[in-house]
């Protein structure tokens, strides 16, 4: 039971994935319940005439942030907490809050958090495998709970989790602005340019990351190769890089690469080619993950993770081979430093499909890249115009590079079709949002797959 909520007059702001079950955890434990939402709701949904029978408040349409009241505000992630009529409401004397904070709050497990401009998903992934690995290895019942940002909500669950269990979460810029605490074990992979059509600034956009581990984090694991990472590196956190020598690096624990293995302070934990994912980051990856669980894993369950683990729907996924020419789906790659990634990840040179809604990030670095990795590019969606204006501009522009232009997806991947002989790779990689023409990145990546299944 969560007591203070008993009494309480709640508004939720945004009916997304994270507070839809928000409201029957408000409802459950006392709260009078207000939800307001920009689109409107079909009261014949089962879901909203429940919520309306046990008197739950609808507000929806162009106007649902008027007139906010109630003791505690929770803010769905997409919606910035300084908009004038939050920051009435909070004037007045409203809390604001969110399900993640109420979440970390009430949390009896121990907190894994993990956050970054690239890599976050699979990092917070292989955190929960080596856990229940761990887990699995002790025998002692211990259960892993995996959440956040990469789909499930964790708060319904509160009454399940243990003190003993462990609970790994993915934590978006978004989730972070407002946090007021932090988990036990907090690791940010990287900082780079990203949303920045939402954050007034990359400050702002820095500093809701690094609120991952600034309220009391027991462990702290940073990239000492990214600069905003690695200033936050001292003599108490754990640094990891794949670039550095440990004599290079800062930290309380140091793990690096060296003669083909990860390496933690010179004792050999994997050799990267025991890593079944592909690319650099993927590397990185694991650096990351295995600093956030020492405390409890071994080398042993890390390479058995390492041979067996194939990746995360959406990251350079294998597709299928049609006519010689392999496909690979990386729709998740929604910013420029994501494709650069991805287009590092291979030997060869790949076919790339780019475009989709920017995020006001510079195409410079990207254009380079594409040019020096790139067998061709085909371009389609709303940024089409400016990532090809800056591959037009770029130092490295070469007249003889393939670019095509599809006005929309389904031609986009036609064209990648016909661009391909046998051996050639097919990289879905866009460096942009997918809000343009779909709901999400995973809406893009099945309708890729689909088209490609369909070849």
């Amino acid at each position: 039971m969560l007591c203070e909520l008993n009494g309480k007059s709640c508004t939720v702001l945004g009916l997304g994935i994270s507070n839809l079950p928000l409201i029957d955890v408000l409802l459950e434990n006392g709260a009078a319940v207000t939800a307001r939402d920009q689109k409107p709701i079909d009261l014949k949904d089962p879901r909203f005439a429940d919520w309306q029978a046990r008197g739950v408040r609808f507000i929806c349409g162009e106007n649902y942030l008027c007139g906010i009241d109630g003791d505690i505000i929770f803010r769905s992630p997409g919606i910035r907490p300084d908009l004038p009529e939050i920051s009435a409401a909070v004037a007045r004397g409203a809390s604001l809050s969110s399900e993640m904070e109420l979440f970390f709050e009430h949390c009896p497990a121990k907190l894994f958090a993990i956050t970054g401009s690239d890599g976050k998903t699979t990092t917070t992934t292989l955190v929960s495998l080596l856990l229940t690995e761990a887990a699995s290895a002790e025998g002692k019942g211990r259960r892993v709970f995996l959440g956040g940002n990469i789909g499930t909500p964790l708060l319904p669950r509160l009454s399940e989790m243990r003190a003993e269990d462990f609970a790994v979460v993915e934590l978006s810029s978004f989730q972070l602005m407002t946090m007021q605490r932090s988990a036990d074990y907090a690791a940010v992979t990287n900082i780079t340019p990203n949303h920045l059509n939402w954050h007034t600034d990359m400050e702002e956009y820095t500093a809701a990351k690094r609120n991952v581990f600034s309220h009391g984090a027991k462990t702290v694991v940073l990239n000492a190769d990214n600069p905003l990472t690695a200033a936050e590196l001292n003599a108490e956190r754990i640094a990891f890089s794949s670039t550095k020598s440990p004599s290079e690096m800062i930290g309380k624990i140091k793990i690096y690469e060296e003669d083909g293995m990860i390496k933690v302070d010179g004792k050999p934990y994997i050799a990267t080619s025991d890593i079944k994912l592909p690319g650099r980051h993927n590397v990185e990856n694991y650096m990351t993950a295995i600093g956030l669980t020492l405390d409890y894993i071994t080398p042993k369950i890390a390479k058995r993770v390492a041979t067996t683990f194939g990746g995360v729907e959406h990251r350079i996924e294998f597709v299928r081979t049609v006519r010689g020419v392999r496909y690979y789906n990386s729709s998740i790659d929604s910013s420029p430093s994501r494709t650069i990634a991805a287009l590092r990840a291979f030997s060869e040179k790949p076919i790339v499909i780019c475009g989709g809604r920017d995020k006001h990030v510079p195409f410079d670095g990207l254009c380079d890249e594409l040019y020096a990795r790139a067998k061709a590019l085909v371009l389609t969606g709303e940024a089409m115009p400016q990532i090809e204006a800056a591959m037009h501009a770029s130092a490295r522009r070469r007249d003889d590079f393939p670019i095509v232009k599809a006005t929309h997806f389904k031609a986009a991947v036609e064209a990648a079709k016909a661009l391909a002989k046998p051996g050639d790779i097919v990289l879905l990689s866009p460096a942009c949002t997918s809000f343009d023409a779909f709901k999400n990145f995973e809406e893009r990546g099945k309708t890729f797959k689909n088209i490609v299944n369909a070849f």
